[in-house]
């Protein structure tokens, strides 16, 4: 080889330090020198910044609605777009946390990027980027390329998992949710886009733990408290859920109040709430001491319901949903629809479904994090599906339930972990695939980007049908 002399250095980076979002950029080097910006911002989540640096993200974002639940990376990108407004030439990418593309920060960051001509160039999907520093945890990455003009070269890199080889398409279009379609931003919606039942949170108790009990704290209670037996609830949230444990609720929200004075173990519980409650710095908690029996939200439907765990593993091929007795009290951790039918458990438990949680739904660490006013209320269901087509739907659901059923003894994270799946349960589901992805087209659908182009095709027909000027920002219209 050929020795490379590396001493001494002919030339040397002009590095400048200092706090990125307080300098004007354009004072370390003049735009109209400038041909790319790149940078790898801190990832810091907008629960955990500190003081300092949420007033520098209400400063750089002053006037933007909702700036509050933007992590610290978003920042970057609005400081970019401005610098780029005196060059619209130049090109800037930034590594970023996944979060900027999921959930409600789109609905905040996108809209405001967008309508300064923000067009993204190239994206890199998520991925897993793992740091050798000691205790590093692995971060959910994606690479976004944008500038302020067009680019008829646009490319998407897929991953098929979080640590797989990227493989590349080509775009025409890619919006915030970095996938090739139009410019959609999802708002929060307060009631379903579609004609199905309404979702809603389970029950949220605010009782310190007092009226939750394991089974072998219930059978010892019920010892001390014969007559308190009738008033035990079985109690589900996502890990009871999931994982198939057992807990009771003490609800005595209808207890009569002769009938609960004569039950002093259970008044005790009681009392414990109530001053629970009055500790609260919440004034609003200590407001709910004036009704220690009933809890701050109450959601208990009179015949049986879905249930949909809040969150969910991002392992699993599809969210475990399913119907739950009407007796058994449901907490806030998970959503729940009540009249819902065989056909709304097929579809949200299809992957035509799965499509849109794994591209719109915000996540809790990587994992799925299931939301009413994101997911469920703006989800494009079916248009009008035929008698057949419905049934078809009902069929196959069932057929997952019988699945799950011939396995009694195993808890839903066991039957949806991809190593443990049954494969009747995996047959069973992708019969549910095929049923539900007819009732949306003839056509073929061979991967999730596919029916998600289609869902999103199917949200601007509901959009413009329903004349919804509150789903999508006025700027945005033009691009739909």
């Amino acid at each position: 080889g050929i020795y490379f002399a590396r001493l001494p250095l002919k030339k040397s980076a002009t590095i400048v330090h200092g706090n990125a979002l307080q300098v004007d950029w354009r004072e370390i080097v003049p735009p109209a020198d400038l041909h790319y910006i790149l940078g790898n911002p801190p990832f810091i989540g907008s629960k955990y910044m500190s003081d300092a640096q949420r007033a520098e993200v209400a400063t750089i974002f002053h006037g933007v609605k909702g700036a509050g639940i933007l992590d610290f990376v978003a920042s970057w990108y609005r400081k970019a777009t401005d610098f780029m407004e005196s060059n619209k030439e130049i090109k800037t990418a930034f590594v970023s946390t996944n979060s900027i593309t999921q959930g409600e920060q789109v609905g905040t960051l996108w809209p405001d990027l967008l309508n300064r001509g923000v067009q993204i160039h190239f994206a890199h999907r998520t991925f897993q980027w793992s740091s050798e520093a000691k205790g590093k945890a692995a971060v959910h990455c994606v690479i976004i390329g944008f500038a302020l003009h067009d680019s008829q070269n646009k490319k998407i890199f897929h991953y098929e998992s979080i640590q797989a080889d990227a493989h590349e398409t080509a775009a025409t279009n890619t919006n915030p949710y970095l996938i090739d379609a139009p410019n959609i931003v999802l708002l929060t919606r307060t009631t379903p886009l579609c004609e199905v039942p309404k979702i809603g949170i389970g029950n949220k108790p605010i009782d310190g733990g007092n009226y939750l009990f394991t089974a072998e704290e219930q059978a010892d209670f019920i010892k001390q408290e014969p007559n308190a037996e009738r008033y035990f609830r079985r109690w589900i949230g996502s890990d009871e859920f999931i994982n198939g444990y057992e807990r009771f609720c003490l609800w005595l929200g209808e207890c009569p109040p002769d009938v609960l004075r004569k039950m002093p173990h259970a008044m005790k519980r009681v009392e414990a709430v109530r001053q629970f409650r009055l500790n609260s710095k919440s004034a609003p908690t200590r407001k709910l001491a004036d009704t220690p029996t009933r809890f701050h939200v109450e959601n208990i439907p009179d015949s049986s319901y879905l249930v949909i765990p809040e969150v969910s593993s991002e392992r699993r091929t599809y969210i475990p949903i399913g119907f739950i007795a009407s007796e058994t009290l449901s907490s806030n951790l998970v959503k729940i629809v009540a009249n819902a039918t065989l056909y709304h458990l097929g579809v949200l438990s299809s992957a035509m479904h799965m499509a849109w949680v794994r591209t719109v739904c915000g996540r809790l660490k990587s994992d799925y994090r299931y939301s009413a006013g994101i997911v469920y209320n703006n989800f494009p269901w079916p248009d009008n599906p035929t008698p057949k087509r419905r049934q078809a739907i009902e069929t196959a659901a069932q057929a997952v339930l019988d699945a799950r059923a011939a396995h009694p003894n195993a808890s839903l994270a066991t039957l949806y972990d991809p190593l443990t799946m049954p494969p009747e349960l995996v047959k069973a589901h992708r019969k549910l695939d095929a049923a539900v992805d007819a009732a949306y087209s003839k056509r073929k659908f061979t991967s999730d980007s596919d029916r998600v182009a289609l869902l999103f095709e199917r949200y601007q027909e509901l959009v413009a049908e329903r004349d919804l000027k509150t789903v999508i920002p006025k700027a945005l219209t033009r691009s739909i």
